[in-house]
């Protein structure tokens, strides 16, 4: 039998080419801004690089504890004790992992199983549905509120079921910036209170919130701490998202079932740049400083655009900013994309990507998170609108 005549039946039909590998190849190749993939432009600390440079030199290159090298896990726990007053057990309940995609998919294979109903807050992150659907479980998507994409509980509560095994929720949000209030944690808290239901809470841009707003992270409130899997990611907090190193803080069991699928799906994680980081997160004014280091370059864009014609969406977290296209043409969000990229020059990413049916507001989304050099150059660009 000859390979061609071999047929494969997918897993995941409904997944194709990402609008990211579209924008950005649009974006090389007419030599275009990029403020489409959430990404910094720019070098991280090189006070980073020469940890990591140290620990290979000293030796440190082979495999590393499945669970992550001891020094970093009670780094971790240290960090989340100070800002969010909970005590992680660093040996049986932080696990590092390979950047958070990683660990998202991780903790669905080792909660999720056939026909267990996984709620999803749209407009979301595109990882998340295809995760659900290898572990064979059901998306149910609840849409936020358009416009403010703050979330809205009665249309929570009216999608949890007796099959609901988990809810995944990503503040700060992206793509729209949108930071839940302590308020809104409460309300989750006392809705999920009666239930099973699990918390996947998707914190990865935990270090970017504005304003003088504070993260609320699942671990402050107890009757969430206690369902929640909390991720969060190096390579945002850091500039290194090549780097791929994230983590995973949840109560001793749900850490022992997800290190069953981690051990077998990873088993570790590089080690020197792990020691590194250990080393590096003794200085803690790289990451306090992080709302103000990100607040300047939102402020600069935010002002750049200003008196143009898009709408500025509020922005309260996160290194992204959404704009409502609707004064410039009446074009579909995919199709201002691409018209925005190939002849204004500047790429963005429509919102609409992150709908399973393709809810188009006319809202796209711009990274910020770039050298003030790009910034300048993009709006010169947009500013002609």
């Amino acid at each position: 039998m000859s390979s061609s005549s071999i047929t494969l039946q997918t897993k995941l039909p409904n997944v194709g080419t990402t609008i990211f590998t579209v924008m950005s190849a649009l974006a090389t190749e007419r030599n275009a801004v990029n403020l489409g993939q959430g990404f910094p432009d720019f070098d991280c600390d090189p006070k980073l690089v020469d940890a990591v440079t140290q620990a290979m030199q000293q030796g440190k290159n082979q495999y590393p504890p499945m669970t992550g090298v001891p020094v970093l896990r009670e780094a971790v726990a240290a960090k989340i004790a100070a800002l969010y007053h909970r005590q992680y057990n660093a040996a049986t309940e932080i696990t590092i992992t390979a950047g958070a995609t990683q660990a998202i998919l991780t903790i669905i294979l080792a909660v999720v199983h056939p026909g267990d109903e996984v709620i999803v807050l749209e407009p979301c992150y595109d990882s998340y549905v295809p995760n659900i659907e290898l572990a064979g479980g059901v998306t149910v998507r609840v849409p936020l509120t358009p416009g403010s994409f703050r979330p809205d509980f009665q249309k929570i509560a009216a999608a949890i079921t007796p099959r609901t095994r988990a809810i995944i929720v990503n503040s700060p949000h992206n793509p729209s910036g949108t930071v839940w209030t302590a308020a809104e944690m409460r309300q989750l808290e006392a809705l999920l209170a009666p239930s099973n239901v699990l918390l996947i809470s998707d914190e990865v841009y935990e270090h970017m919130v504005f304003d003088g707003q504070k993260h609320q992270s699942a671990a402050l409130f107890p009757g969430l701490a206690e369902r929640a899997f909390v991720v969060s990611s190096f390579g945002k907090t850091y500039h290194v998202t090549g780097w791929k190193v994230g983590y995973v803080a949840a109560p001793a069991a749900f850490t022992h079932e997800f290190r069953k699928v981690h051990q077998f799906n990873v088993f570790t994680v590089n080690t020197p740049v792990q020691y590194g980081l250990a080393s590096y997160m003794a200085n803690q004014d790289a990451y306090l400083q992080l709302p103000d280091f990100y607040q300047e370059k939102r402020d600069l864009f935010r002002a750049g655009l200003k008196d143009s014609k898009f709408k500025l969406l509020p922005c309260e977290g996160t290194y992204f900013q959404c704009v409502d296209t609707s004064q410039i043409n009446d074009l579909k969000e995919a199709d201002f994309c691409k018209w925005l990229t190939s002849e204004i020059g500047v790429a963005a990413i429509p919102l609409s990507a992150f709908y399973g049916a393709g809810f188009d507001q006319q809202v796209v989304r711009f990274c910020f998170g770039k050298k003030t050099a790009t910034l300048n150059q993009a709006l010169e660009k947009l500013q002609r609108l």
